[in-house]
């Protein structure tokens, strides 16, 4: 009597307390797709945004308790395209249980510029930051709803409507940036950045871009590159220059006393933010508010 009741008693204590909540448990390593989630998921989805706006994704590593709550999960969402890199980390607590779902691989890709870090054998790297063009979150807001509906079938067509609203308001976020982007002559859309994160944006809303550092934020940027990058600056008469929130802006303002150029302000560049950045469309007009005013 007293064994039956102890392991009565070990099993509702080790059961997840996510088993009571309603739908079933994602697990989001990416601020974006946290949102993605829960405008597609509605009711039937509890999601733990594992990383937090304002944090580094580059340099991000899973806590113990995140790892835990990703092994609780039925589905783990992940940015993909080579951005994390603890997936062993995440395959060794789950055991492989738990489908991890990388967005980004299922999306058209960019290949990083040259001089930037490049893949196995030599390749070229893919560019990770798709989200910062609104089509490629319009075609996540789907990769995200096959999932669900592929974990839970009872509940597809709901995902299906909860993202054909979802798409509906990214769409009308796309018109309304490309509205503010026509104020910008062409010959100024040259966009110079903390960091390489803004290839589907330029590509997407035609611009040209310029990064002192490459597509990771974890390493300095080389004298020689800085050089190059002050005297295209000067060469194409580049007004401004923009930092970015989660990174350093000490190179950036050495930048703009060797060339005359201003700090046209900050972007988010790696995910959601604070404030009026934090959701995907308030990230999005700020950083397009930003840019247009400080090249204008």
């Amino acid at each position: 009597m007293r064994f039956a009741l102890l392991v009565c008693c070990c099993l509702l204590v080790s059961k997840p307390a996510g088993r009571a909540e309603a739908g079933f448990r994602v697990a989001s390593f990416s601020t974006v797709l946290s949102e993605v989630a829960e405008r597609v998921g509605g009711e039937h989805v509890t999601v733990a945004a594992l990383v937090k706006p304002g944090i580094d994704p580059h340099e991000y590593q899973p806590t113990p308790g995140d790892l835990a709550q990703a092994s609780d999960a039925r589905l783990i969402l992940i940015s993909g395209k080579g951005l994390e890199n603890y997936l062993d980390k995440i395959e060794q607590v789950t055991g492989g249980k738990v489908e991890v779902l990388a967005v980004g691989d299922q999306l058209p890709s960019l290949t990083l510029r040259p001089g930037d870090q490049t893949g196995s054998a030599g390749a070229p790297a893919l560019d990770p930051h798709w989200w910062n063009s609104v089509p490629n979150m319009i075609r996540a807001a789907g990769v995200v709803a096959d999932g669900f509906a592929r974990l839970d079938p009872a509940h597809a067509a709901d995902y299906e409507r909860n993202a054909s609203a979802y798409r509906a308001d990214l769409s009308a976020l796309d018109k309304e940036l490309r509205r503010k982007i026509t104020q910008l002559p062409r010959d100024r859309r040259i966009l110079v950045t903390s960091h390489d994160a803004f290839q589907y944006f330029a590509a997407t809303y035609g611009f040209t871009i310029a990064s002192i550092e490459g597509v990771s934020t974890e390493t300095e940027p080389s004298n020689k590159h800085v050089s190059e990058l002050i005297e295209e600056i000067k060469r194409r008469g580049v007004k401004a220059i923009f930092l970015e929130s989660t990174l350093n802006p000490k190179v950036s303002r050495e930048i703009t006393r060797e060339t005359g150029a201003t700090i046209g302000g900050t972007l988010y560049a790696d995910g959601l933010g604070e404030a009026d950045a934090a959701t995907y469309a308030g990230m999005m007009r700020h950083n397009v508010d930003t840019i247009v005013d400080g090249l204008k």
